[in-house]
């Protein structure tokens, strides 16, 4: 099974080597191309101020994470969430430079760059000349963009993650990574999707007493291997009896 975790940022600005600071991370995991439901968001205490410049951008100001975790208290959760699996994001150096510089910060290994899939360079070659941001392939694969005012590390990876199933081959046109059903949060703060349950009231059978009676007798007289059958609870001998 092939467990991918697409990821998104938002930063003080461009560069860490110049003191620039990771401020929010998104994570959309999916499996086999197709999104699971669980999700991973934290908004991060820079430990220093956010420049008007990125605050046009993403709308995220200093009063909005003065009280958030600084990164090194959410680096366990962050790696345990995106375990051995490959990140997925655009542009891809830019989010990978600002984790791995985070986590350099606080004593934990860096993710390198052969774990990470780059959807701008994929677009690129499936798009020469063509332009490739994250708004441009939502508007030539048509993903809504109604959610989108400023750009938000979870809104972006919602959208990245539709993109990237694009990219690779439209496995399902029309994806709603939103909506799946919550159960809650597990201690470390990821969504966990929850089971539907039982239906309340049973559909009513299509068929008549006369045509199930007829379908058993056929059964029971064509098939020679009756186990698939009997699993659903459908005695042949004792029913065409």
């Amino acid at each position: 099974m092939a467990r991918e975790i697409v990821l998104d940022t938002e930063t003080t600005g461009f560069d860490p080597k110049t003191g620039d600071r990771l401020i929010e991370v998104g994570c959309i995991e999916i499996q086999d191309l197709l999104p699971t439901g669980r999700t991973f968001h934290r908004f991060v205490n820079p430990e220093r101020l956010i420049p008007p410049d990125a605050i046009r951008v993403h709308g995220i100001t200093d009063d909005k994470v003065k009280d958030a975790p600084k990164f090194h208290e959410i680096a366990d959760d962050l790696i345990e969430f995106i375990g051995d699996a490959p990140m997925i994001a655009h542009n891809a150096a830019f989010d990978r430079n600002f984790i791995d510089y985070e986590y350099k910060l606080c004593g934990r290994p860096i993710t390198g760059e052969a774990r990470w899939i780059d959807t701008l360079k994929l677009a690129q070659a499936r798009f020469p000349g063509m332009p490739n941001s994250l708004d441009a392939l939502c508007k030539r694969f048509k993903v809504s963009l109604v959610e989108r005012t400023l750009h938000g590390a979870l809104i972006d990876a919602r959208l990245l993650a539709e993109v990237y199933l694009e990219l690779r081959g439209g496995k399902e046109r029309v994806l709603d990574l939103s909506a799946a059903p919550v159960a809650g949060r597990d201690p470390s703060g990821v969504i966990q999707a929850a089971a539907y349950g039982v239906r309340p009231r049973p559909l009513a059978p299509r068929s008549t007493p006369d045509e199930q009676a007829a379908h058993i007798a056929f059964l029971a007289e064509v098939l020679k291997d009756r186990s698939l059958w009997d699993a659903y609870g459908v005695k042949l001998e004792e029913d065409a009896a």
